[in-house]
């Protein structure tokens, strides 16, 4: 599966590659990531590659990630208009302003228009929310967004990192006030976390919304670089966004993808990215990369295909607990339907089920 073998964001028209450009990397702001230069070459290599979803955030290098993409595609409209430009509004660039971030009407309306300058565009093509915001009405946000749509400055909405009742809760509001729905769902989703099954990813699949996975390698904890053989030797490039993964769960997670990825003849790397990209509900997976080699290498995670026992492996090494119901609900079939199957579901006998002649009351 290539680069252009695109899917439709949840519920929407809007097409997108399975595998999207994350560039919280872009400039060097924050001490690590890529030049101006650099992150050029990487646009330009992802598009050539068949490549069409950027996703950008209006705090990632203070900006300037914004406008590395502004200064290269938005200021080009024949270029601007064949990419899908994804950023978020929430993070507060005024550290002494209480209005400067959250999802506030004044606030998100501000930020995007800050993000229309950087990115030297007339519209934003999928605006997040980059976090929830408990101190706000979600019918405030919604509303907010639904005029920023109605004004042609947004096509699409989604929301980042948010608990799923209030996902939920969102978009019920924008159905029955006749305002833009959410057509996606950004969450971190790796091998690492999967506690996002109990509640999230159903959520997302219930209301028609794209899911959207960042970190799917966990900050190159599962990038194969750190292995059980040289704990404590090698260095991470971005400290404790790795070094705080590394540990007796990971290695052991670690271990299976070296085995699985000596299997196909591919990378760790590789096979944790196809793992996500196939998961229920995923719509395209967000990947980073501070140079040309690891694009290429994370983009040809589209051509690993798992095996039912290499996928039954990794399942395992990484089972997560669920929260309460939803641990609790794996087991329901068994007293609903035990014994036999539904929409593929099979569900082992119920030991306290009536016999044949036991009388029912």
């Amino acid at each position: 599966m290539p680069l252009n073998h695109y899917v439709t964001l949840g519920r929407s028209g809007l097409r997108v590659s399975p595998f999207c450009l994350g560039a919280m990397t872009f400039g060097e702001d924050f001490g690590w990531g890529s030049s101006v230069e650099d992150s050029q070459a990487i646009i330009d290599r992802y598009l050539a590659l068949g490549g069409n979803f950027l996703d950008t955030a209006n705090v990632y290098t203070h900006g300037h990630s914004e406008k590395i993409i502004g200064d290269h595609l938005g200021r080009h409209p024949s270029r601007r208009e064949r990419v899908v430009i994804a950023t978020k509004f929430f993070g507060n660039h005024f550290p002494q302003d209480p209005n400067g971030g959250g999802a506030g009407a004044k606030s998100l309306i501000a930020a995007t228009h800050e993000s229309l300058r950087r990115l030297q565009t007339d519209y934003i093509d999928l605006l997040w929310m980059h976090a929830w915001d408990r101190h706000t009405p979600i019918e405030e946000t919604m509303r907010a967004l639904d005029d920023l749509v109605r004004a042609g400055k947004v096509r699409y909405l989604g929301f980042s990192d948010t608990p799923a009742w209030k996902v939920a809760q969102a978009q019920v509001t924008a159905h029955f006030r006749g305002w833009t729905p959410l057509v996606a769902l950004q969450i971190e989703y790796s091998l690492l976390e999967r506690t996002v099954e109990g509640e999230l990813i159903p959520m997302a699949r219930e209301l028609g919304l794209g899911v959207t996975p960042w970190s799917p390698l966990k900050s190159g904890a599962l990038s194969g670089k750190y292995t059980r053989e040289n704990a404590g030797k090698v260095k991470a490039g971005r400290g404790m966004w790795v070094e705080g993964n590394l540990n007796e769960r990971t290695y052991s997670i670690v271990d299976v993808l070296q085995r699985v990825a000596k299997e196909l003849g591919t990378t760790p790397a590789q096979v944790a990215l196809a793992w996500v990209q196939g998961r229920p509900g995923v719509s395209s997976t967000i990947i980073g990369a501070r140079t040309l080699e690891q694009l290429e290498n994370n983009v040809g995670a589209l051509e690993v295909r798992l095996t039912a026992e290499q996928l039954a492996a990794l399942d395992a090494v990484s089972q997560p607990a669920l929260n309460f119901p939803a641990g609790f609900l794996q087991g329901a079939p068994t007293f609903m339907h035990g014994g036999l199957t539904v929409n593929g579901v099979t569900a082992p006998p119920w030991p306290l089920a009536p016999k044949p002649d036991q009388q029912r009351y």
